[in-house]
């Protein structure tokens, strides 16, 4: 079947499978960003945005997304023209081994659209589901603190 998918406001056209997942999709037709680890849903790092709110893509059927927006971390920003999210989780040393990192991005952007000053606990709990095997996670809370920050600011550099 052939499903229409805007993926970083770019209109794609995929065959895809009945059965065969949007991580599976988007890392076929290049979207490499998007990691598979897991592939039960447990880890994060397959995390993009569809309309805007933060799914597995590991668990999501392609069909599921036709008609729909994705999002991917090249979508949120790129090498060069980063996000200020992106900016603040190098400058904070969040980036580790960058396994995580897209999923964990892509999670801490949904939550500074909905949230643009989270404490804490509200960070830790909108990245509850991205798993980080090299550090621990003050440093991506501070990063995402930082960024929020300088959103609030208006700083988008």
């Amino acid at each position: 079947m052939t499903i229409s998918i805007t993926v970083n406001t770019v209109e794609r056209f995929f065959d895809v499978q009945p059965d065969e997942v949007l991580l599976d999709v988007l890392r076929r037709e290049g979207y490499l960003e998007v990691k598979g680890s897991c592939h039960t849903g447990d880890c994060g790092a397959c995390t993009v945005l569809l309309d805007g709110r933060p799914v597995a893509s590991c668990l999501m059927l392609a069909a599921k997304a036709d008609g729909r927006a994705v999002t991917t971390v090249r979508g949120i920003g790129d090498q060069a023209h980063p996000h200020v999210l992106q900016q603040a989780f190098v400058k904070n040393g969040a980036v580790q081994c960058g396994y995580c990192v897209p999923g964990a991005i892509t999670s801490a952007k949904a939550l500074l659209d909905d949230n643009p000053d989270p404490t804490e606990e509200e960070i830790r709990l909108a990245m509850d589901s991205n798993y980080c095997r090299c550090s621990g996670y003050e440093q991506q809370v501070e990063a995402v603190l930082d960024a929020a920050a300088q959103l609030r600011k208006g700083d988008t550099k």
